[in-house]
């Protein structure tokens, strides 16, 4: 196989600017990515007998359809549009084309400050065991067309991991392993492993008491990693976790931060 991820499903509500990536195709041939779906849901027509409302399912099929003008060989591009709800229809069509990546935007009036994943992004993760990537549309949409050719072909290069020794992160990284085990040369290159000790010292115990077990436990997983011929940077820093974590993804050349459930 040849890349981490072989058949990405993208799902839009047009004001994501997750739909710009159907001018990218060829770039995602780059990626050693085979195949891409595009998807967009239009809330069924209220009244009191919900329906389809087949204008502007006709409208968001329209604009798809742009990817399919000049699609390269090595690429397959598949448009849906759904009616209904969007976790919903997510599930169906992430299982009807056995995607291993469902990637989606955030809505647009969610600050990261309010909170770090939207509602429908959590709705699928209670129902899909399928990796997903959220992009940020401040991102998509102040890029320019030669920035996201770029980005489209290394939306995997370099990935965060926060680590803390826990179950959870231990499984994140054994899922890293798995999924970079046969990977193309331009796929995933680099990781950035970070663990972050709280500034409140559990029992009253100073904070730094923990940060040299977590200096030899990061060290083994950057040893893991480099088995299985990644690059890796690996940190210990002090403070809280989420705005430490977000710190060095805006420090570090990071493509994506890696994360799981808890």
């Amino acid at each position: 196989s040849h890349s981490m991820f072989q058949r990405l499903l993208f799902c839009t509500d047009f004001s994501d600017g997750v739909h710009r990536l159907t001018h990218f195709i060829p770039s995602f041939v780059n990626a050693g990515i085979q195949q891409v779906v595009f998807l967009h849901c239009v809330p069924l027509d209220g009244g009191n007998i919900p329906r389809v409302d087949q204008v502007k399912v006709d409208e968001a099929r329209q604009r798809l359809e742009s990817a399919l003008q000049s699609v390269p060989p090595g690429i397959k591009v598949s448009i849906e549009v759904e009616s209904g709800r969007p976790s919903e229809a997510i599930w169906r069509v992430a299982k009807h084309y056995q995607v291993d990546l469902i990637v989606l935007g955030m809505p647009v009036r969610s600050s990261l400050g309010e909170k770090l994943f939207g509602s429908t992004t959590m709705a699928v993760c209670q129902r899909s065991t399928v990796p997903l990537m959220v992009l940020r549309p401040q991102l998509i949409t102040t890029y320019t067309a030669e920035e996201l050719d770029l980005r489209c072909q290394h939306l995997f290069r370099c990935l965060l991991i926060p680590y803390d020794g826990t179950d959870t992160s231990r499984y994140l990284v054994e899922e890293v392993k798995k999924y970079a085990q046969h990977r193309p040369d331009h796929s995933l290159q680099h990781c950035h492993v970070c663990w972050v000790v709280e500034d409140v010292g559990r029992r009253g115990v100073p904070s730094d008491y923990y940060v040299e077990p977590a200096r030899k436990a990061i060290a083994e997983v950057k040893a893991e990693l480099e088995a299985i011929h990644l690059s890796v940077d690996a940190e210990v820093r002090q403070g809280e976790p989420v705005s430490e974590i977000l710190d060095v993804a805006q420090m570090a050349d990071v493509s994506a931060i890696a994360i799981t459930s808890n």
